[in-house]
């Protein structure tokens, strides 16, 4: 009786065991999944930008053609370009690209000014393919921003956040653009 007792205790706590080695290994394969989602949410991102960093330089020059003393928008667009594409991690780029969205919201104010170049077939065209890109980044952005929130819940609710810890899952940052000026309307003064 007793060594039936101990017996049934044995099969128990083997059952424990393997229901817990089970429970760590589909844990452990979900986190990995998520983590994959959300770095493929991030190279989505970068294809966007990319795009958009190579239709910039193009832009510029356009409207360079039509307004010669405009010297200074050009410069602060191909600055904040410069500043995205060489930005590292989240947060930094985040904070990048809206800089950059306000540069270009600059540089469409400055092309509003100069009917000519408003009717231009390239400059139209090339604002077509940037309001596109823009749409696109923005829908990765938010795909991205999904997958993080996704990702950092499942890390840090319990039970799972055993696992996250021992194999070193940390907190992803989301993608957003901080309160300031790249939230504001630019102000644009031909005087």
């Amino acid at each position: 009786m007793i060594a039936s007792i101990g017996l049934l205790i044995l099969f128990g706590l083997i059952v424990i065991a393997v229901v817990l080695v089970v429970w760590a290994i589909a844990t452990y394969n979900g986190l990995v999944q998520l983590r994959n989602q959300l770095d493929n949410a991030w190279a989505q991102i970068d294809v966007q930008l990319k795009r958009r960093y190579d239709l910039i330089p193009n832009l510029v020059e356009t409207v360079k053609g039509y307004a010669k003393h405009e010297r200074e928008t050009f410069e602060r667009v191909t600055q904040a370009r410069n500043m995205a594409v060489n930005a590292k991690g989240v947060g930094e780029r985040a904070e990048a690209e809206g800089m950059l969205t306000g540069a270009l919201k600059s540089l469409f104010a400055v092309a509003e000014a100069y009917p000519e170049l408003k009717a231009n077939q390239n400059f139209l065209g090339l604002q077509e393919e940037l309001t596109s890109t823009e749409n696109k980044v923005s829908f990765a952005r938010q795909f991205y921003n999904d997958n993080a929130m996704t990702y950092n819940t499942r890390i840090q609710t319990f039970p799972t956040l055993f696992i996250a810890g021992m194999f070193q899952f940390t907190k992803r940052d989301f993608f957003e653009v901080k309160a300031g000026p790249e939230r504001e309307a630019p102000k644009v003064s031909f005087s």
